[in-house]
């Protein structure tokens, strides 16, 4: 409570206030601080928000690399007073993320997945609640953390060790118009495999029960090697047909990739999808675009010509499975332009991260042209790139 003298001093300038009140000059000078007065408030507020920005490194996007291989991407945004964002691991599509916190000065986000469990008769008995949580520091434009979730028999958990690099911003949309390129590169020669390789990669991990005390990174190993090879050539067609039979093991079919590799392009070619068929394209080995039976379907990011998980097409440009469709893929700046059967459905629009199944989540690096060839049979021609030269 404030002493007597200070209560008399404060009586004295209300009075001065009052009587200042009551002349015009007084009510300009009074006006004039109450204004000065606001804009030094409002000052200090944007200048508190800068501050709490610059206070939570984690902010942006970051492409994330696992211990085993493989990629992921992790994007952390603030709206309204709380942090929200998504997380890629591995394969799949962005998954928004349930709750995202700060511990100190290590960063904790967690998902929480329904799982169904089913009996020996394929019946769901009950539903299991699975939380994946993510934490992680940062220094700088690095980042190291652990994605953790229990194992499948509830006895121990998971641990998936990985790094992360801060993503840099978008460049500017490139103006189309300016762009030149080299000679054209036929990556298919239509007679043989030759210039291409049927690889397995270390996104494919198998999860198996983990004891405790067990090395992190021991429950998740890298399938890259003994993979099944489905693909063919004939009569001028690049096929890919990974035949199951009854009774016996699962195959675990290859992809197929170029041997070169390459920055910015354009990438034309013609696909023919069977019915209910499912495969795509990845752009330097980090974009998919989506290659499936989607004729008739509302449109989602996971249609043909999509970036798959991230980018839904304008318009609907698919035919009926079974037909020769063409495809006009544009690489530049991180923006993509994909036209299918002579239709713009997408529109130089921005890449915001790596896709589920890269080979790596780094954006500045060439890679291979890639086609994924396990899950059903695709048929591809004439294929042809050509580099954008800058």
């Amino acid at each position: 409570m404030p002493g007597a003298s200070a209560l008399a001093a404060g009586s004295v300038y209300t009075g001065r206030v009052i009587k200042m009140m009551f002349h015009s000059e007084g009510v300009a000078y009074m006006l004039l601080r109450f204004w000065r007065l606001g804009r030094a408030l409002l000052a200090v507020g944007l200048l508190s928000a800068v501050a709490v920005a610059q206070e939570n490194p984690f902010l942006g996007r970051w492409a994330l690399s696992p211990a085993v291989g493989g990629a992921g991407w992790l994007e952390i945004r603030e709206a309204g007073g709380c942090l929200e964002g998504a997380l890629l691991w591995m394969g799949g599509s962005p998954e928004t993320q349930s709750r995202i916190y700060l511990d100190g000065d290590s960063l904790c986000c967690i998902r929480v997945r329904n799982d169904e469990i089913r009996d020996d008769s394929g019946n769901v008995v009950r539903i299991q609640v699975n939380p994946i949580t993510l934490t992680a520091k940062v220094s700088g434009d690095t980042m190291n953390g652990v994605l953790s979730e229990p194992a499948y028999d509830s006895r121990s958990v998971i641990r998936q060790q990985f790094t992360g690099m801060r993503i840099p911003p978008l460049p500017p949309r490139p103006d189309l118009a300016k762009l030149r390129f080299g000679a054209p590169i036929e990556l298919f020669n239509g007679r043989n495999l030759d210039g291409w390789a049927v690889i397995g990669g270390p996104h494919w991990a198998q999860v198996k029960s983990q004891t405790p005390g067990a090395n992190p990174s021991e429950g998740w190993v890298p399938m890259d090697k003994d993979v099944a090879n489905g693909w063919s050539v004939k009569d001028g067609v690049l096929i890919n047909d990974p035949v199951q039979h009854e009774g016996q093991p699962h195959l675990r079919y290859g992809n197929l990739a170029t041997r070169d590799e390459f920055e910015d392009f354009r990438l034309s070619l013609e696909v023919n999808v069977l019915p209910g068929g499912n495969s795509g394209i990845y752009l330097r080995g980090i974009y998919e675009v989506q290659v499936i039976d989607s004729f008739g379907k509302p449109l989602d990011c996971h249609n043909m010509g999509a970036i798959y998980g991230r980018i839904t097409p304008s318009t609907s440009a698919e035919k009926p499975a079974g037909e020769w469709q063409s495809l006009d893929i544009l690489l530049v700046d991180r923006h993509a332009t994909i036209t299918l059967n002579g239709k713009v459905i997408i529109d130089n629009e921005p890449l915001a991260g790596c896709t589920g199944g890269a080979l790596w989540s780094n954006e500045a690096l060439p890679g291979p042209v890639y086609f994924q060839g396990d899950h059903t049979g695709v048929q591809y021609r004439n294929i042809v790139l050509r580099p954008v030269i800058k």
